[in-house]
This record gives structure tokens, C-alpha cells and sequence, in this order.
């Protein structure tokens, strides 16, 4: 019998997106697979739009509103499958994603995982530009991190593939986050894993530029929930290699943090630079345009924050 994939969907008010989200679950080219929905007390038409396509194949479940990652967890436990595939509920697999990489896992050790590519879109998926990234290769775990931090690097979420049985010795996603709850997760995942292996031929769409989406929140709750999570990830990786290079790129990732907050947040930027400076520094290097870059050079990367800030806050007005 072929592996059975659980394709997992947490859903709270995707009724523009959601019929195309599940039409690209469905019509995977590897048959084998299970949807789970779980509707997140959507307000919205979303849950009277997964009940049209309700079968054998495709479980919808309701919760009251308790955020993406317990909806997860949720879908999680109720999965049945050898293998699990997430996918938010207004992102798309290509048709045929999940073959690729159940047949590239099949000819690897059972302790490998998969990634994929992925792109950007923010109308239609066919605009999507799939451009090679440093990740898109083979990595061993340590090595794909320290490879993701250094060069502000991601892999969607959706572009994994992962055997449950690491999806069972990793546990659940951290409830208490909100932004970045899928890197924490990931983070353990990798860390789980024996090598990742990078699947060419496996696409997903990621859909961008949704308007009060958690992924653009700039709030100081979304900016402590990275923070929090980002010194979760490194427990993480310290615990599996302490070593100057991993320190290194925690260190770098958590400089770049500061860049991203100044200047707000003064309390959470000290929190972030005596970790840093824990961690042994780092000497890693604002980035930005030319002009910020000049400005930064004679004046210092603070003052050339604060006047990109002042010019981009005149051009909106």
C-alpha cells in the first residue's frame, strides 16, 4: 500500500483564497492523501466553503478562534498519515509536489525530510518567479541553519515534507507564539532530522501581500513573539552544537532583529544585544540602499535608520 500523506490546513477568514487552496490539495498527482481542515472560528464564509467539499477524503473541523498553531496541533492529532504536509489556507501546492518528494524520501534514509521550491505571488500563481535561493540544496541540519541565519534565508512551510515519525519526536507547535511560530517548529524539525533533502521538481505558491496578515505584523506583541522564539531556536540548535560557528549565527540573526525593531522597543533591544553579547558579538552590517548605506558610513546606521524612516513616512504622506 502507498503511503498515506496528511495534508494539514489551519483556516480562519481565507474565503477569497480558500477554493483554489483546496482545489490544489485535492488534485494532487500522489492519490494517497488525507486533508484535514480545521476552521479556526472563522467569521467569514470559509467554513461554509470547506463543508462543499467535505468527503472521504477532505475532514473539516471546528474550533473557536485560539490562533494558527493550536489549529495545527489540532489537525495534527487527528492525522492518519505516514508522512505530513502543511499548507495554510491560502497557499498552493502544485499538482504534482507531494509525488515528488514521497518518491525522493523513498530512496533515502527514513530519517531524511524534504524541501522544495518555492515563490511569491500576489495575484495569480502563475506570476510566481522561482528563483534558485542557498537553501535549495542538500543540507545536513546544523549546516542548513547556520545557512538560513547568516543569510536571513527561509523555506516556506509549506515546502517541507516531513515523515511522521519525526513529526511525532519533534511534539507539537508552540502555542504561546504567534510570529515565527512556523520557524520554532521547523527549527525542531531539521534538528530531528538526519539530512534535508532538497526536491527540485516540488513548487509551492506562497501568497503574498495580503492585507493584516501575522506575517506583516510590526506590533510589539508580533515582535516578542519572534524574539521569544527566536531564543527558543537557539536552545535548540545550542544543545545539538555549541560551537563558535553556531553562536556566530545566532548571534548575526539576533543583530539583524535589532535593525529590523530600532528604534523601537528600547527595553527588548537590550534584552537582544546582552544576549548577543553572551553569545561572544557579532559584526555583522546593517543592509539597505546606497543612500543608506553612505548615510550610515558618516553618520552611523541609528541615524541612518531613523532618517530612512522620516523619508519614508514623507513619501506615504
Amino acid at each position: 500500500m502507498p503511503p498515506l500523506t496528511s495534508i494539514l490546513i489551519p483556516c480562519h477568514n481565507a474565503e477569497p483564497w480558500l477554493t483554489e487552496t483546496l482545489e490544489s490539495a485535492l488534485c494532487q498527482t500522489w492519490q494517497h492523501t488525507e486533508i484535514i481542515l480545521v476552521d479556526d472560528g472563522s467569521t467569514d464564509r470559509s467554513l461554509t466553503i470547506a463543508r462543499s467539499y467535505e468527503s472521504s477524503r477532505l475532514k473539516v473541523i471546528t474550533q473557536p478562534n485560539q490562533g494558527a498553531s493550536a489549529a495545527r496541533n489540532r489537525a495534527l492529532q487527528e492525522a492518519q498519515g505516514e508522512f505530513i504536509q502543511y499548507l495554510d489556507a491560502d497557499d498552493l501546492l502544485a499538482s504534482d509536489k507531494i509525488e515528488h518528494q514521497i518518491k525522493l524520501l523513498q530512496s533515502c534514509d527514513s530519517n531524511c525530510i524534504a524541501s522544495g521550491a518555492w515563490a511569491r505571488f500576489y495575484r495569480h500563481y502563475f506570476e510566481a518567479v522561482f528563483q534558485p535561493q542557498p537553501l535549495w540544496q542538500d543540507f545536513l541540519p546544523v549546516d542548513w541553519l547556520i545557512c538560513a541565519w547568516k543569510g536571513n534565508g527561509m523555506m516556506h512551510p509549506a515546502a517541507w515534507l516531513i515523515p511522521r515519525s519525526i513529526a511525532d519526536r519533534v511534539g507539537l507547535w508552540d502555542e504561546s507564539l504567534s510570529l515565527n511560530d512556523d520557524g520554532e517548529y521547523f527549527c525542531r524539525v531539521v534538528l530531528a532530522s538526519q539530512e534535508i533533502k532538497f526536491c527540485a521538481d516540488s513548487r509551492v505558491y506562497y501568497r503574498s501581500g495580503i492585507q493584516g496578515s501575522l506575517s506583516g505584523s510590526t506590533s510589539g506583541a508580533a515582535w516578542k513573539s519572534l524574539w521569544r522564539s527566536m531564543q527558543l531556536d537557539r536552545i535548540h540548535l545550542l544543545a545539538q552544537e555549541d560551537s563558535l560557528r553556531t553562536r556566530r549565527a545566532c548571534a548575526d540573526r539576533f543583530q539583524r532583529l535589532i535593525y529590523d525593531i530600532y528604534p523601537n522597543l528600547p527595553d527588548l533591544q537590550q534584552d537582544i544585544e546582552a544576549e548577543i553579547q553572551a553569545l561572544g558579538g557579532t559584526n555583522l552590517s546593517p543592509v539597505g540602499s546606497s543612500l543608506f548605506q553612505s548615510a550610515a558610513a558618516v553618520l552611523g546606521w541609528k541615524f541612518a535608520k531613523r532618517l530612512q524612516m522620516l523619508t519614508r513616512k514623507f513619501a506615504y504622506s
